[in-house]
């Protein structure tokens, strides 16, 4: 089965029935070894969900990490927009913590149990090619997953390490983006509105709707193309050329600054238009359409795989970090479309962009709390209730008889 590797979940989780959408499925009762745990477990992503049960199996790693292990994997019964026509993939494998496992975080994630088991170091890393190649091309375009280590023949230069915040998506600190060597002069909380995470899972680079609109006036600043159709900067239309052309020549490069692990400074990665200008489809001998990769978001900015292609990618869980190096794959036309460099001061961004307070579950948050002043509020009430009889001086009525259904008031009395 191919499996969709996703740094944005944390669970195991692959095709458990027959689908339209996908070529094959692991069937449980031909595996000796699968144990059904009996637990209905549903996981909602941005786009799509999947309902299936927990179970568990016994897995063997081809390459390096040998022996047998057994890891939670839960059987995908139905979905909904998550395998969709033409995938090459049967399953994912959430390689994010615990703290996002459902149906609870007592769920051992896939990697959490290869730690423990093959006592392996607690980092893995990836490479994701693709560059340059049409999006809606067939078979795989390569790349690497390593489980425990790094891998020296993946990247080139140095790796640049960045804190991962808070522990449950790999969250990060970004400080500032530049478009075409340009600031955007936005407060650096904006980029980290409510979070900013690494995400494998996500197709496109994934930007808080204020910073999405500052970018994409700057793009079209930048490129001198104001005449380009809205639809285009929203996901909704192509832009074609010419195939003896290179539209990527009209686009600046664009820069995320990452705090480094030293607070005093940053470095930042570049990815070049190449990137984020993506071919998707030919008309006819002439033409190749292309569409944008990058897109607005509600609560997140996301550096998915529009970004992650450029670069060899280190999650260090160890030492709670992430870090970034340069991808030999992450070429065009014999030249490199990413870059890094620093380090840089922070002298001129804020000594934290992100929110002391993360609400992993917002709704529930603002319910717990909204709870906590509704019983605040019948507390002060009942505390005065106790304390007016005794310094009252009202002449009491019929109607004003306290009785036996004002049991508080009645035993306070008593």
């Amino acid at each position: 089965l191919n499996i969709l590797v996703d740094t944005g979940s944390s669970n195991f989780a692959v095709a458990g029935v027959p689908d339209p959408d996908v070529t094959s499925y692991f069937n449980t009762k031909l595996s000796s070894t699968y144990k059904s745990q009996g637990i209905d477990v549903t996981v909602k992503y941005s786009q799509g969900s999947w309902t299936g049960v927990l179970g568990t199996d016994v897995i063997t790693i081809p390459k390096g990490i040998y022996g047998s292990y057994t890891v939670n994997i839960a059987t995908i019964l139905e979905s909904e927009n998550f395998f969709l026509t033409g995938v090459k993939w049967h399953g994912i494998l959430g390689l994010a913590y615990d703290a996002l496992a459902k149906p609870s975080s007592s769920v051992e994630t896939f990697f959490d149990s290869l730690v423990r088991q093959a006592k392996i170091p607690n980092i893995f890393s990836l490479q994701m090619c693709g560059a340059g190649l049409p999006v809606s091309g067939s078979g795989t375009n390569g790349g690497s997953l390593v489980l425990g280590g790094i891998e020296p023949s993946l990247y080139t230069g140095d790796i640049w390490y960045t804190p991962i915040k808070e522990e449950w998506y790999y969250q990060v600190e970004i400080l500032k983006l530049e478009v075409g060597g340009q600031n955007l002069e936005l407060d650096c909380r904006e980029y980290n509105a409510d979070k900013a995470i690494v995400d494998s899972g996500t197709t496109l680079l994934r930007l808080p709707q204020k910073v999405f609109s500052a970018v994409v006036q700057a793009i079209a600043r930048t490129s001198l193309i104001q005449e380009f159709s809205s639809g285009f900067w929203t996901g909704s239309q192509l832009a074609c050329w010419d195939k003896t052309e290179r539209p990527w020549s009209i686009f600046p490069k664009l820069s995320i600054y990452l705090r480094d692990e030293n607070s005093s400074r940053s470095f930042r990665i570049s990815i070049l238009p190449q990137l984020y200008i993506q071919p998707i489809l030919g008309i006819g001998d002439n033409l190749q359409c292309y569409r944008f990769g990058i897109s607005s978001s509600s609560n997140a900015l996301v550096i998915g795989a529009t970004v992650m292609e450029g670069f060899y990618v280190i999650f260090d869980r160890a030492q709670r970090r992430v870090g970034f190096a340069v991808s030999p794959c992450a070429e065009v036309d014999g030249s490199p479309v990413s870059e890094i460099e620093g380090p840089f001061t922070t002298a001129d961004v804020a000594s934290n962009c992100v929110s002391s307070v993360s609400f992993h579950e917002p709704v529930l948050w603002i319910a717990s709390y909204a709870l906590m002043s509704l019983c605040g509020i019948i507390l002060l009430v009942l505390i005065i209730l106790l304390l007016i009889p005794p310094r009252c001086q009202h002449r009491y009525t019929d109607n004003d008889v306290v009785n036996d259904e004002s049991s508080l008031v009645r035993h306070r009395w008593k």
